[in-house]
């Protein structure tokens, strides 16, 4: 039974259930935080637009905690923006909105900020402002204002998988068992998508001026697909190209062109793009005869500097020469088998530590920092090194932006160096990982990415039902 005080103010405990029946979510936890002033729901995919002259915002939200498969979506005007700090310390502004709240009898119209909760414990954080002479906490307490069954919740929300009537993405990849494959396709799936795996070495493809065609395993022909996420490793770059060529042919969107992954697998050809758009880069050399080493080392300021090679990926086949006579070796070395490389100068001052930016559509959408595991020189999370949050200045968040759109990418991973003279292009990547910065941030980078895709091919969620038995008090 519901507690109240001689006051007439509601007793909660440290956390409730609630409901907001104007959203269409009869049932969300909530943890009750007298610590936080402002009240936060969890929503992604946020869309700003305009509705009869008016800011408003379409988001979607998980209702229920560690269930990705249950998704409200919603629209309201847009109040407010707001820069509020996270646990983590780092300021986000966001969209506020209004909505009623319904705790056990009562119903009130609160403030709430909209922010990707996935990581938290709770999807709804309630606050000081939302609790003004309404409510009195006792944090001893938990569900004063009763609770909501497992049961009930499979009747609210409904138990079964969600229906596939949404879009066919094919993801274009290698290893369907590496953590970023997988998000994405679960990611699709919990959006009522179709997902296919699709080996790019057991695909095919058919030349025709009238009828192209791509083949999969078997014969089965792929001339359904809506779309096709395009993640190519390294050593089958020539062919995934070629298949996603075919794709875009055939009429098929792909998330990254075959032309954007192209020129960002030329490590040379890119930086030479990036320095022809006023996109800064540490000093680089380039020479094929050994006899040009020594002017080389010279060019980019002498050791110590990093010698790379120009296929290698994941911080592979990159060294550090500390001395010159290193330096002259390790180059020559490389060139005695043939191996193209890169020799740069090394930024003394960024201290092993480097920045990731994570591009979707033009806009930086997550980035962490990246530190060296001890004994390495260079920041890599695959040998051992460590990723956190980081706030990047507006001259880095240009600098990657500008980056992506230099090669064409719509999906990104651009890698940023500070320095002295401040923010350097280290290099872009077309199929950036997601494991490092969905851990490191907690946002929801694989959904974000369909997302993209659902707004170019114009598909929307249906938007939620308001609750029928509810009318706003307001009206």
């Amino acid at each position: 039974m519901a507690e109240t005080v001689n006051n007439d103010k509601i007793i909660v405990g440290s956390e409730e259930w609630c409901a907001f029946p104007d959203l269409g979510i009869p049932a969300i936890k909530a943890r009750v935080d007298t610590g936080a002033k402002t009240s936060s729901i969890h929503a992604f995919n946020i869309q700003k637009f305009r509705r009869q002259g008016q800011s408003w915002v379409s988001f979607e939200i998980h209702p229920l905690q560690n269930n990705r498969s249950t998704v409200i979506r919603c629209e309201k005007p847009i109040v407010d923006k707001r820069v509020v700090k996270s646990s983590s310390g780092i300021g986000e502004t966001r969209y506020v909105i209004l909505a009623h709240l319904r705790m056990g009898q009562s119903v009130w119209k609160v403030e709430l900020t909209l922010a990707n909760r996935d990581s938290m414990g709770f999807r709804m954080l309630l606050g000081r402002e939302a609790m003004s002479q309404r409510l009195v906490v006792d944090p001893s307490l938990s569900f004063c204002q009763g609770e909501v069954h497992e049961q009930e919740l499979d009747e609210f929300y409904g138990k079964k998988e969600p229906s596939k009537t949404g879009l066919k993405i094919g993801l274009l990849a290698s290893n369907p068992d590496l953590y970023s494959n997988q998000r994405i396709l679960e990611a699709g799936d919990e959006r009522g998508h179709e997902m296919e795996f699709l080996d790019i070495k057991q695909c095919y493809m058919k030349l025709d001026a009238t009828e192209p065609e791509a083949h999969y395993r078997g014969g089965k022909l792929l001339g359904d697909l809506d779309a096709v996420v395009t993640r190519i490793r390294p050593s089958v770059t020539f062919y995934g190209c070629a298949l996603t060529r075919q794709f875009e042919s055939m009429g098929v969107l792909t998330a990254n062109s075959s032309s954007a992954i192209t020129q960002s697998r030329d490590k040379l050809f890119s930086l030479q793009l990036m320095v022809k758009h006023g996109i800064r880069v540490p000093t680089t050399g380039f020479a094929k005869s050994p006899i040009d080493t020594s002017d080389l080392v010279d060019m980019v300021g002498g050791a110590p500097l990093v010698v790379k090679l120009l296929e290698g990926t994941q911080g592979r086949g990159v060294v550090l020469a500390e001395t010159r006579k290193a330096a002259e070796s390790v180059i020559n070395a490389f060139k005695s088998l043939r191996a193209n490389l890169l020799v740069q100068e090394f930024i003394k001052e960024a201290d092993g530590k480097d920045l990731r930016c994570f591009v979707i559509d033009g806009k930086v959408v997550a980035s962490i920092q990246r530190e060296a595991a001890p004994g390495e020189f260079r920041a890599n999370i695959h040998q051992g090194g460590s990723a956190s949050v980081v706030k990047i200045t507006p001259e880095e968040r240009t600098l990657a932006v500008k980056a992506a759109k230099t090669l064409g990418l719509t999906i990104a991973g651009v890698d940023i160096i500070r320095s002295k003279v401040g923010p350097l292009l280290l290099e872009v990547n077309s199929s950036p990982g997601l494991e490092g910065i969905e851990t490191a941030t907690g946002k929801d980078i694989a959904g974000l990415m369909i997302a993209s895709i659902e707004k170019k091919l114009g598909w929307k969620r249906d938007l939620a039902i308001k609750d029928p038995t509810y009318s706003d008090p307001d009206a």
